[in-house]
């Protein structure tokens, strides 16, 4: 099990400066690097403060890149139904390049109705875009004078400059919230799975997993070998309580900006995300019910021995070769507190923990 960090602004202009959001991410990125942490992932959401520091993931990550040297980085996802695949395939393959080869391309659908109507596209159409922009995509790493002829983009002969660096192509993920389907999809495309395990319970989380093995098998590749990262929200302390309490009053922001973010869901439907018009709700109750979703498994909050035996529970649940992706940086915390949370997680936790594997300069 390796340890990766995830980048998700949840502050707006009155909360912090988005140049000091910025410049604070860099040096996290720099410290996380040094300390063992494998990964950083970007998030892409437009318009509100819920993630909305991050309408271009590729780009912080170039900036990361040009900072680090060891870490890998990776995008949290993108979504192709908001961009050109040619424009979209470029960027990435520049952005493999500029890193030497760090990429890890994570593809999602998106989920918010404001940001479907301000790019024009029907949310009905999300799952077909996103699969038609992923084929897109890898087909320009990996072949030249490539025709596409999608439903939505039509296009070619052309050839992507620059190529990948990594070869065949840069590793790409699914990211999925609660679809068995959209597992199932990844693991016969073989992708790999990124699950925002937080939002689900121990079971369905299983069944997802479950579901993206069942895939691969169907495809005729090996079932555990896909990758699989689960992002959790991370709260760690010397003192377990003032961890709990400092995870309780960012849950409570994060749940108000969801909120914020999903009110269109309200008088939204959409076949391609059945229950959805429930979000709202559901987002204002979740940040209500902290203790309750630590004891679930769900949130990861308190000292170093409990977060430890936290870990442990995960990968009695999910296995020991899965990898955390520990959600930070929320723009409503200090760098100096959250530079201590990284450390304190990288020498107090993961040594508690026998599967867990910190990528250093010498090993």
């Amino acid at each position: 099990m390796r340890f990766g960090i995830l980048y998700f602004p949840t502050a707006g202009p009155g909360e912090k400066n988005p140049a000091e959001y910025y410049d604070e991410g860099l040096r996290l990125v720099r410290l996380a690097e040094e300390l063992g942490y494998f990964q950083l992932k970007v998030v892409e959401h437009h318009f509100f403060d819920y993630g909305g520091y991050s309408p271009s993931p590729t780009t912080f990550l170039a900036a990361a890149a040009a900072v680090t040297d060891r870490i890998r980085i990776g995008t949290g996802a993108v979504i192709p139904a908001f961009a050109h695949p040619i424009k979209l395939a470029g960027q990435l393959a520049m952005l493999d390049n500029i890193s030497h080869g760090r990429l890890d391309v994570g593809f999602g659908r998106g989920f918010l109705p404001d940001e479907f109507a301000a790019f024009g596209i029907p949310m009905d159409e999300s799952r077909e875009r996103f699969e038609e922009g992923a084929e897109a995509c890898v087909r320009l790493w990996t072949e030249e004078d490539v025709v596409f002829e999608g439903d939505f983009h039509r296009f070619g002969p052309v050839t992507l400059l620059p190529r990948p660096a990594q070869l065949p192509h840069p590793p790409v993920f699914s990211a999925v919230t609660t679809s068995v389907d959209s597992c199932a999809a990844a693991g016969r495309a073989g992708r790999g799975l990124q699950i925002i395990a937080a939002v689900s319970p121990t079971e369905r989380v299983q069944e997802l997993i479950a579901a993206y093995r069942k895939g691969r098998v169907d495809a005729g590749l090996e079932p555990d070998t896909g990758r699989i990262e689960l992002s959790y929200p991370c709260y760690v302390a010397e003192d377990g309580e003032s961890a709990r309490a400092a995870g309780r009053r960012l849950e409570g922001l994060y749940g108000e900006k969801i909120s914020a973010a999903t009110l269109s869901w309200a008088g939204t439907r959409s076949s391609a995300y059945p229950g959805y018009e429930k979000l709202a709700d559901a987002a204002t109750r979740g940040s209500s019910d902290f203790d309750d979703r630590v004891e679930a498994g769900r949130v990861l909050a308190g000292g170093p021995a409990e977060v430890a035996a936290q870990i442990e529970r995960i990968a009695g649940w999910y296995g020991e070769d899965v990898d955390l992706t520990l959600t930070t940086h929320s723009g409503h915390v200090s760098y100096e507190e959250s530079a201590h949370a990284l450390t304190l997680f990288a020498e107090e936790v993961a040594p508690r923990l026998p599967f867990a594997r910190l990528i250093t300069e010498d090993r």
